[in-house]
């Protein structure tokens, strides 16, 4: 596993870096400016069914779960959780990065250490309103797993850039067939190799303004 070390984003919260890919996993702009842009505005907050089935692509710091976890309690929405994360971080790290204290709400510290301590392929329900089911292992094996009827997907992988693989075909097909018609993908990323991927399996690709520090993202539809 590659070595991992924690730095400073401009808006004064914590991500983790990965130093021989100069890669991070969160916007160096800010990690909350970021996923609230692309998961929570142009994702979970166009969908619009009873209980909302997300499938999150790389569990990474936890942060996307929490968001949505924070939103579930905040407007009662229910929603199935499902990720997938090949290198989990250790409690240290998580201790590190303090993200429980990001949201202002008396909950949220407690609700970030259960995300990380719920046990690996076991469905845990940490409230009435959101459960989550955390697969420890390779994208390229979603299609081995039990995970359908996916109503939005949190694609977060690392960039084309270090990890071209994770941006091909094979991997769009696989999430495409676990998904509704009408659900919705979104990611930060809008490189052209990638929406070219997307829409050869059948998704219906937009680009839309991205958060601060990139000019694009991407909404792609399973119609």
């Amino acid at each position: 596993m590659l070595k991992r070390t924690i730095i400073n984003t401009l808006e004064g919260t914590k991500t983790i870096q990965i130093p021989e890919w100069n890669e991070t996993y969160h916007s160096r702009h800010g990690i909350l400016q970021e996923a609230q842009h692309v998961f929570i505005s142009n994702g979970l907050e166009k969908i619009n069914v009873p209980v909302i089935s997300i499938l999150e692509m790389g569990f990474g710091t936890g942060l996307n779960a929490l968001l949505t976890l924070h939103e579930a309690l905040e407007k009662s929405m229910k929603i199935s959780y499902y990720t997938l994360e090949k290198y989990p971080l250790t409690m240290d790290e998580i201790n590190q990065l303090q993200y429980g204290s990001i949201l202002n709400s008396e909950k949220t510290e407690e609700y970030y250490r259960l995300l990380h301590k719920a046990e690996w392929g076991v469905n845990t329900h940490l409230c009435e309103n959101f459960s989550i089911i955390k697969y420890q292992t390779d994208f390229k094996n979603l299609k081995d797993l039990p995970i359908s009827n996916i109503n939005l997907v949190y694609y977060d992988a690392f960039g084309a850039r270090v990890q071209p693989e994770l941006w091909e075909v094979n991997i769009f097909k696989s999430i495409y067939d676990t998904m509704t018609s009408g659900g919705l993908l979104t990611t930060y990323s809008s490189k052209g190799s990638a929406r070219r991927a997307m829409q050869s399996v059948g998704f219906e690709v937009e680009k839309l303004i991205g958060p601060k520090g990139k000019r694009e993202m991407v909404n792609a539809w399973k119609r």
